[in-house]
This record gives structure tokens, sequence and C-alpha cells, in this order.
């Protein structure tokens, strides 16, 4: 990748910043300068948390602010190539003879979802999974909401990926940790990460844990009765 390349990237993604409405740069990690809080926000904060704030010098601040903008163009950029390469997914399904673990491995979403439940990666559960995927993204310029059901968690996983594999293209300086710290807003409480970790659920809905709620049987349907699922999704 050359710097040309790079520059135009950088560019294309700062640009994007502006339209991810839907969480702040404070929510993505950025430390507000104390002169710019108000009093209220200022409680919010310990006195030595508050020093440790002010005493950044204003280079340090800059590029604090312009990685945080970066991780937010990323996250947009990351959602509309999200989809697309899902719909690239139901296209290949659509050329299978049949769905095996080793078809999904080559895929370029799908690939992303725990491994285990991988046969059932069908292009009926993709179209609904694209569906999902499409509200979660949404909710970056409408407003955050978390997922309403375990197959909106795993498509913020499959975000987050991409976004990895963009950031390894073109080597972005974006802030340090930043998938630990988009989790913990994006996935707070959720459950879903522990699909992916030894003992997980088997595609036979055992589990070493006990937990047949993560069982793919129940992606797609709501975690309580206030939580909203597009109604292809659930159907």
């Amino acid at each position: 990748m050359n710097a040309d390349e790079d520059d135009d990237i950088t560019e294309e993604l700062l640009a994007d910043s502006e339209k991810l409405t839907g969480l702040s740069l404070e929510l993505l990690g950025l430390d507000p300068h104390p002169d710019d809080m108000t009093a209220e926000q200022r409680l919010q904060f310990d006195p030595e948390d508050l020093a440790e704030m002010a005493s950044a010098g204003s280079d340090d601040r800059e590029r604090s602010a312009r990685q945080t903008r970066l991780l937010a163009g990323l996250l947009w950029n990351s959602s509309s190539i999200l989809i697309d390469q899902l719909f690239r997914d139901l296209g290949t399904l659509h050329e299978l003879d049949a769905v095996t673990p080793e078809a999904i491995a080559g895929t370029s979403v799908l690939s992303s979802l725990p491994p285990q439940f991988a046969s059932n990666y069908d292009a009926k559960f993709t179209q609904r999974f694209i569906v999902v995927a499409a509200d979660v993204t949404a909710s970056l310029a409408r407003g955050w909401a978390a997922p309403g059901c375990l197959a909106g968690e795993l498509a913020v996983y499959c975000l987050l990926d991409q976004a990895r594999i963009t950031e390894d293209i073109y080597e972005l300086d974006l802030p340090e940790e930043w998938r630990a710290i988009v989790e913990e807003v994006l996935l707070e409480d959720a459950d879903s990460g522990t699909l992916y970790a030894d003992g997980a659920v088997h595609a036979d809905g055992a589990s070493d844990q006990g937990t047949g709620k993560l069982d793919i049987r129940h992606w797609f349907e709501p975690f309580a009765p206030g939580d909203a699922v597009p109604p292809y999704a659930c159907s």
C-alpha cells in the first residue's frame, strides 16, 4: 500500500466520521479537555482524572481527536462493506450444492460467525442476518441502541472484524485498544462472546456451561419483550 492510497483512505474515513451521528466521540474513547466541560460534566470525574486530562498538551489532544474521528469513520465505512460482503456471501451460497463448514470458512462475513454452527448458515439464515445487520448498523446514524437479539450482537462482532481488516490493510493510526473500547460500548453485558470461547455451545445445543439460550435456534428471538427485531428476521 503506497502513501497516496493511505492518505486517500484516511481523508475518506475522516469525512465519514461526520456521518456517524449515533455515537459521540466521547463514547468512542475521546477524553474532553476540562475547560470544554460544563460544571455538571466535571463533577462526573475525580480531581485526579481532571488533572490528567488538563495536563495533555495540545499536540496530544489533537492527535487523540484525529484518531477517534478516524475510528468513527472506520465504523461507518465498515458498516457499508459489511452489508456488501454479506450479499456477496449470499450469492456464494446460492451456487453451493450443500452448505458445509469448509464452504463457510471461505466466505467473507459468515466465516466470522461461531464456526460450530457453520452448516446452518444457509441462504435463509443469511437473508435474516442481513436484515439484522442492516438494522444494527443503522443505529450508528439514528442513535445507538443495543442489539435486541443475539444475531444483532454477532453482527457487531462481524462489523468489528471488518474494521480490523481495513485497519490492517491501511495501517491506520487508531486509538490503542480501540476494539475493546468499542465492544464495551456496543456490546455491554453481551453474552454472545462466549460462543467464540472454548466450551461454547455446540451445534447440537449442548454446552459445557449449560447455556442453551445461545443455541442458533434462539439467535433471532428478542431478548426481552421491549427489544425490537425486524419482522423478517424473527419470522
